[in-house]
């Protein structure tokens, strides 16, 4: 990823722990320098604390990925601190589950503003850098349950809606040699599926068991493996490779 005299410079939001940490830390590993952001700036002092100690170059930095004014400045304060940004992970994201009739509003407007609003503002606050450059790597993270999941009307369109705004990135940036993809996870041990658990009442054990015996590799996926994909996307090899949705579940998905 990186030559003698240059590094590229990566952002990856919700970059505080689960997936988002583990993607953070493998494109460190790949040479790139990596600007951590999530909501919190100072829950991202550890993993920009195990970069630097790796002999990486990290920035934390908090922002509300849903606020255009936030994002604007967190940007610019990246590619004036850490270097201008051609690579974008757009990872953060929130959970408001519930059934549609007892989905409110509320919770369904949050979890838009965080997927969908967010993945807009910071794509296309990053984008000039990448225009540029003539070289850009957009991965976003989206989800199995963008094919449907009861209890998900918000998450399940959010993320589908991501899917639709990646094929439009990928058609609207190709010419300046950016390339935008998705992955999309299916059961992957985090912070964020144990919350689940603890919501639904479920020991974590129990719950992992159920959802693995429906996964043909037969075990649940971990940070590790989203980050792996994240890492061949946002590669120089992978510049062929666009508007493309990769089910990162274990097993077929369609």
């Amino acid at each position: 990823m990186t030559t003698p005299t240059t590094t590229r410079t990566a952002i990856v939001t919700g970059a505080a722990r689960g997936i988002g940490a583990g993607v953070a830390k493998r494109l460190a590993a790949d040479g790139l320098a990596v600007a951590v952001l999530d909501l919190d700036e100072t829950a991202c002092k550890s993993v920009v604390t195990e970069i630097e100690t790796a002999g990486g170059r990290a920035l934390a930095v908090g922002v509300d990925v849903a606020d255009e004014a936030a994002v604007q400045a967190a940007v610019e304060r990246v590619a004036a601190e850490l270097g201008e940004p051609t690579v974008l992970v757009n990872n953060a994201g929130i959970l408001r589950d519930n059934l549609l009739f007892k989905m409110t509003t509320t919770d369904w407007d949050a979890v838009m503003n965080v997927h969908l609003r967010g993945t807009f503002l910071i794509t296309r606050a990053v984008q000039g850098y990448m225009t540029k450059a003539n070289w850009g790597r957009v991965v976003n993270l989206s989800s199995t349950s963008a094919l449907g999941n009861r209890g998900q009307a918000n998450y399940a369109a959010a993320k589908a809606g991501i899917q639709g705004f990646t094929k439009t990135v990928a058609l609207e940036l190709g010419k300046f040699g950016v390339t935008a993809n998705a992955i999309a996870p299916g059961f992957i041990e985090t912070e964020m599926t144990k919350a689940t658990a603890e919501r639904m009442g479920v020991p974590f054990d129990d719950f992992r068991a159920f959802l693995v015996k429906e996964i043909p590799v037969g075990r649940a996926g971990q940070p590790a493996d989203v980050a792996h994909a994240v890492s061949f996307f946002a590669s120089e090899g992978a510049g062929f490779v666009s508007g493309q949705v990769l089910y990162l579940a274990g097993g077929p998905k369609s």
